[in-house]
């Protein structure tokens, strides 16, 4: 369960999942006008609307006392059984969130029962990934089609749902699995590593780390990935999932 895992692995999650702003402002616009707003999954804080009244959900102890001081007030709970009535708030969020819950058809009914809006950040598993996926780690694209819901399962599952995609900028402050893809030496550091939950229990870690150190230390990596040097965001399988 994702309590479990955030509380063996969240220690320093603060320190690498820093908000990233463009992914901030793309979640803001699609909050809109809602003033209450719960965010479910909500960890350390990020994305949470300074402007609105919100609540936030979360089952780990560790990621809770992460939160800043001035963060909104949170429930211990989990996703699958929401402590609030419906049509409680204007807007759910669920950001990275939802490939953790035991029940991802019962956490999203329950976020449709208690907001009348829903924000969703996710990954789409049907997408290639990076090179990171490609080269080193295909086992994690494995994991990514085994927990990550099928895009089509959002529209089965909420109504009026809009899917957009989100690129990643080369910069992003966001320490998620794909936000290093311009700073291939960032996956080299167990830090950085300690923020990406795939990596706490990944099958031939240390051969893969191994492959990506010699291929960056010989230029192997450099030559096959040359072309992302001069992008400044690149399309890499997130998904903003606005329900109404």
């Amino acid at each position: 369960m994702a309590r479990e895992l955030y509380d063996s692995i969240g220690i320093s999650y603060a320190k690498f999942r820093k908000p990233d702003p463009r992914f901030a402002a793309a979640i803001r616009k699609a909050i809109g006008d809602a003033k209450r707003v719960v965010n479910v999954g909500a960890g350390t804080g990020s994305y949470e609307p300074a402007d609105c009244d919100v609540v936030a959900v979360e089952p780990s102890e560790t990621m809770i006392q992460q939160r800043p001081a001035d963060a909104a007030p949170v429930v211990r709970a989990s996703a699958m059984d929401l402590p609030f009535r419906d049509n409680t708030f204007d807007a759910a969020l669920a950001m990275f969130t939802v490939h953790h819950w035991p029940d991802q058809a019962d956490g999203l009914r329950e976020l449709a029962r208690v907001a009348k809006r829903r924000v969703i950040l996710t990954w789409d598993p049907e997408h290639l990934g990076t090179w990171l996926t490609r080269d080193y780690f295909p086992q994690i694209n494995e994991l990514g089609r085994a927990y990550c819901l099928r895009i089509r399962r959002y529209r089965e599952l909420l109504d009026d749902v809009k899917i957009m995609p989100v690129t990643v900028p080369c910069d992003c402050t966001d320490g998620f699995l794909h936000a290093y893809w311009a700073r291939p030496r960032a996956y080299l550091d167990p830090g950085i590593r300690s923020g990406i939950s795939v990596f706490s229990n990944l099958d031939g870690l240390d051969a893969g780390l191994d492959r990506l150190k010699h291929d960056l230390d010989t230029g192997i990596w450099e030559s096959r990935n040359a072309h992302l040097m001069s992008l400044s965001e690149l399309e890499t399988g997130y998904r903003l999932i606005v329900s109404n």
